[in-house]
């Protein structure tokens, strides 16, 4: 897994692009083309959920067990 500073440097650099609006860049004989909003979007949700696990040390909590007796 990678670690926080580079999933937050991942976020500032697909924020700024989004927020360009570029969908295509041409320089010399190299053509970036970027993706849709929408999945820019995607990924920038995902990146918000990978930086909120290594926050809180570990995965968001999926299933909860319980176990319990009479007190014998």
């Amino acid at each position: 897994m990678a670690t926080l500073d580079e999933l937050l440097n991942r976020r500032e650099a697909l924020r700024r692009l989004r927020a360009e609006g570029v969908q295509r860049l041409r320089a010399d004989q190299e053509e970036v083309v970027y993706r849709p909003d929408t999945e820019m979007a995607a990924a920038l949700a995902d990146l918000d959920r990978q930086i909120a696990a290594v926050n809180s040390g570990g995965s968001p909590v999926s299933m909860v067990r319980f176990q319990t007796s009479k007190g014998l």
